[in-house]
């Protein structure tokens, strides 16, 4: 199966993220966190995703339980778990996402917590 390129991208109040590629049961995008901010607390209904961290340092909480991350560090969040990551560095906290599951909406994200107000909402 080849990986249909879409390049759709947004800009956030922690960084963006750009769709690199769709398919009916994965997502592909290239997350990019300023540093001092961080994605909110969040979690997903119809979705699991891997993380792979390609550039920068940063914290990752998972589930309440916090790790530091940097290049080559993966992560892996399952459907349900609570999860956000923080750049602690100088400079862009760059990771790939792979979304798996049956639904890759903005707005299956479960805000528990978020920096900019968005908490209890979608997307």
């Amino acid at each position: 199966m080849i990986l249909v390129p879409v390049h759709e991208s947004s800009d956030r109040p922690w960084g963006s993220y750009t769709v690199l590629g769709e398919e009916p049961d994965h997502k592909v995008k290239r997350i990019t966190v300023r540093p001092g901010c961080r994605l909110s607390y969040q979690r997903h209904e119809r979705r699991a995703e891997h993380w792979l961290v390609v550039a920068g340092t940063g914290i990752v909480t998972l589930d309440g339980e916090e790790r530091p991350v940097g290049p080559g560090s993966s992560v892996d969040v399952g459907v349900g778990a609570a999860h956000r990551i923080a750049n602690t560095g100088e400079t862009g906290l760059v990771f790939i996402e792979v979304q798996t599951g049956d639904y890759f909406g903005e707005d299956d994200i479960v805000r528990l917590d978020d920096d900019y107000g968005r908490a209890a909402a979608t997307a």
